[in-house]
């Protein structure tokens, strides 16, 4: 049975349509016990400082805080491994991604853990995963240089080695309620249309 790993970034709660669909989507899954999901707004993963960012680069992990820092990001990466496919609700904020999701990013993104450096450049240590992306947007920003959420997510991605990734866009939310009902129900079509064939 195929696991997800289902990641919520919005800090709108109930009225977040990234939320809305996902918990959609996730509500047709057959069982529960293969899901994990994080709220990483209720929950939120620490912002790396230099002391955090030294403990997860293996320099130096002596005080508690550090400790913690290591520990939580082996959970997180381990959960990128226990999963076969992640859904990660991305809404854009300010023209990329919300921080507590950068965050989280930050945790899971470690050498000789996720990707190692090579002679050839960086290796993805994270292989046949894949990855759907529910991002909302206030207007239209989808194949623009505006949009820094596909390209800065589909970049980390690839670089700790999942490279199938499937993006659905809902956009428009505040052009009117009769354009964001149509994207809505565009973006929920196109979300379930990647349900597993098999539940």
């Amino acid at each position: 049975m195929e696991k997800f790993l289902v990641l919520k970034s919005s800090v709108l709660g109930s009225h977040s349509v990234t939320t809305k669909l996902i918990d959609r989507f996730t509500e047709q899954l057959s069982d529960d016990t293969n899901i994990i999901e994080r709220d990483l707004v209720e929950t939120p993963i620490p912002q790396v400082n230099g002391d955090i960012a030294a403990a997860l680069a293996g320099q130096d992990h002596s005080l508690p805080h550090q400790k913690a820092a290591v520990s939580l990001s082996d959970q997180l990466i381990d959960e990128i491994k226990w999963s076969d496919t992640l859904i990660i609700a991305a809404p854009m904020y300010c023209f990329t991604i919300p921080s507590q999701l950068k965050s989280w990013f930050d945790f899971i993104a470690r050498a000789g853990h996720t990707y190692v450096h090579t002679s050839e450049g960086p290796k993805g240590l994270i292989n046949n995963k894949k990855a759907i992306v529910v991002t909302s947007r206030g207007g239209i920003h989808q194949n623009t240089d505006r949009d820094h959420v596909t390209s800065y997510i589909t970049t980390v991605l690839n670089f700790i080695g999942i490279d199938d990734i499937q993006f659905v866009y809902a956009e428009g939310m505040t052009i009117s309620p009769e354009f964001a009902q149509q994207s809505l129900e565009k973006a929920s079509n196109e979300l379930f249309s990647l349900l597993p064939s098999k539940l």
